[in-house]
């Protein structure tokens, strides 16, 4: 094998300044280009992954194939580079010192003192080639979370430096910062991605490229300043301004020629551009061409932060309702509403209920916990009642099993035995080979994840959607529907419609199409497996629901 290239993406001056995306669009530029590309994730925190963090702080957890919990930013590598990425291509603090430990443990160090240098570096190193050995990767863009000066990210910028130092022409620097422009001043600022840069020069490291982060783009003469004082040759200065869809990014980082230049610092030659290019073009463009909306209400609890509003909680479900919306020429119009508005019989719960009739469509995504439930409950109801097209993900299907139970079935104190395991009905339980995990609060990492297969019921909107039997989708839940109420609930007209392949787990919840035009559950996550060039059918045949209401309306 020819030798293995390493990009290392650095952050500087503010957090969310856009490494993930940017590492995402460099890997599709690269793989365009003809190149074996897979992309890696470093984050700082001593989690073991990102199961146990808040979402309203951290993001969304993006669940891998192989059940691993990780950062959001790992979803966005796999949309952009279109194939699926294992454990190895994530790792966080914890799971670096957890792994360095356990081999001293086992005496694989074998008698030596071991240090946080250079053990912990090594260990990193070690992990990065790994996910390379597994990918058959022939360059590897490592995001390295945090933003540069942080203690928290000092060991692995030593990692990256010691790779440098054994492959001098094999690694390459960049590091995305932002250049503000004070609106009192009136003028792009370069000083503090000077500062960003020098203290990256105090871990060893010389960025071989700026991506310059900023509401618009770079005048020649800022290039100019950035290249000389940070020792970055001019044409290493790459102009990121904001834009309308981060499907442009790949195509605007191509104007100043990014893969190319990439290519020949690492010293490889295009081997001509892909077809998967061209389709990937056509996506963008075909981005910014919906003019007609389809309005769809979120329904969630994971959105405020302080004063602010965060929709990173659900951001796989956002780029899901896109893709499924660009394909049939709409505009996906989202709006957020917490669940808790819904709470109540008051006459401004009741308005915010009447309100819903103005949206093509209600989704109600994962979650935990009892904040927010009745609010749901609530919202499913109505929509059920008046045939608005209804998605429940998650606990939105456990919720809309539970609301079927207490409204049709007339089971007032039907619930979840994660709100109220005394109660007498529970059409949610816990899944039987949880009990013990629960028991023995080993929580991090031990709940149903991953891919799993499920058989589709026949003449069902889910059967129709897939086109297929049988399907392979990713899960990340401790409750299901109790297999004690699985009849009574299909005797009154709730259709199971994905089943696990011995019959025991209920996958997928509907209401036939002569009840309703669109109410479907899905105890999966489908919007992990969602890509741009690749709609997923169920979110596709929920955005047909909602157009056809919006139509009708």
């Amino acid at each position: 094998m020819k030798t293995r290239k390493y990009i290392f993406v650095v952050g500087g001056v503010i957090s969310g300044v856009g490494k993930g995306v940017t590492t995402s669009s460099v890997g599709k530029i690269l793989q365009s280009h003809g190149y074996r590309v897979t992309a890696m994730k470093i984050d700082p925190y001593v989690n073991i992954d990102a199961g146990t963090m808040n979402p309203t702080e951290h993001g969304e957890v993006f669940v891998l194939k192989d059940g691993d919990e990780t950062d959001q930013d790992m979803g966005n590598y796999e949309r952009f580079l279109g194939h699926p990425l294992s454990r190895d291509n994530y790792m966080t603090t914890g799971r670096v010192y957890l792994s360095v430990i356990q081999k001293e443990r086992a005496l694989a160090y074998k008698g030596k003192c071991v240090e946080v240098v250079p053990h912990i570096p090594h260990e990193v190193i070690d992990r990065i080639n790994n996910a390379c050995d597994k990918a058959n990767a022939e360059i590897v863009i490592i995001e390295v979370g945090g933003t540069v000066g942080e203690y928290q990210n000092v060991l692995f910028l030593e990692a990256a430096r010691m790779l440098k130092i054994k492959n001098p022409d094999d690694v390459l620097f960049a590091i995305v910062s932002y250049l503000p422009t004070p609106s009192k001043v009136g003028e792009m600022k370069t000083k503090p991605t000077q500062y960003a840069v020098r203290t990256l020069n105090a871990a060893g490291i010389q960025p071989d490229f700026i991506i310059a982060r900023s509401d618009v783009a770079l005048d020649n003469k800022r290039k100019e300043k950035l290249a000389l004082f940070c020792s970055v040759q001019p044409d290493g200065v790459i102009s990121a301004p904001d834009v309308d869809s981060i499907y442009d990014i790949p195509g605007n980082f191509e104007k100043d020629k990014l893969g190319e230049k990439i290519l020949k610092r690492l010293k490889l030659k295009s081997r001509g551009r892909s077809s998967d290019w061209k389709n990937w073009e056509a996506f963008a463009r075909k981005a910014h061409n919906g003019k007609e909306e389809v309005r769809i209400a979120v329904v969630g609890k994971y959105f405020d932060t302080g004063d602010y509003v965060l929709s990173d909680a659900y951001l796989s479900i956002i780029e899901a309702l896109k893709y499924s919306a660009i394909a049939q020429g709409k505009k996906a119009k989202l709006v957020w509403l917490s669940a808790t508005s819904f709470e109540g019989n008051t006459k401004e719960s009741k308005r915010h209920l009447a309100e819903l009739s103005s949206f093509d469509g209600i989704l109600v995504p994962g979650g935990f916990g009892a904040r927010g439930v009745e609010g749901k409950l609530s919202v499913i109801r109505y929509a059920r009642e008046n045939r608005i097209p209804y998605f429940g993900i998650c606990y939105g299907m456990q919720l809309a099993v539970i609301e079927y139970a207490r409204n049709v079935l007339g089971l007032k104190d039907a619930t979840t035995r994660e709100i109220d395991p005394k109660s007498k009905h529970l059409i949610i339980d816990i899944m039987e080979g949880q009990k013990e995990n629960i028991e023995k609060g080993n929580l991090g990492g031990s709940m149903r994840l991953g891919a799993y297969e499920a058989v589709l019921k026949k003449g069902s909107i889910a059967r129709t959607a897939y086109g297929q039997d049988k399907i392979v989708e990713r899960h990340r839940h401790r409750f299901e529907v109790n297999p004690e109420y699985v009849a009574t609930l299909e005797e009154n007209g709730l259709i199971f419609s994905g089943k696990s392949p011995n019959g025991m787990l209920m996958e997928i919840a509907e209401l036939p199409k002569s009840v309703h035009p669109f109410f479907l559950g899905t105890q999966f996550h489908p919007e992990f497996e969602a890509r741009p060039l690749s709609p997923h059918p169920i979110f596709t045949a929920f955005i047909k629901s909602a157009v056809t209401r919006g139509k009708k309306k």
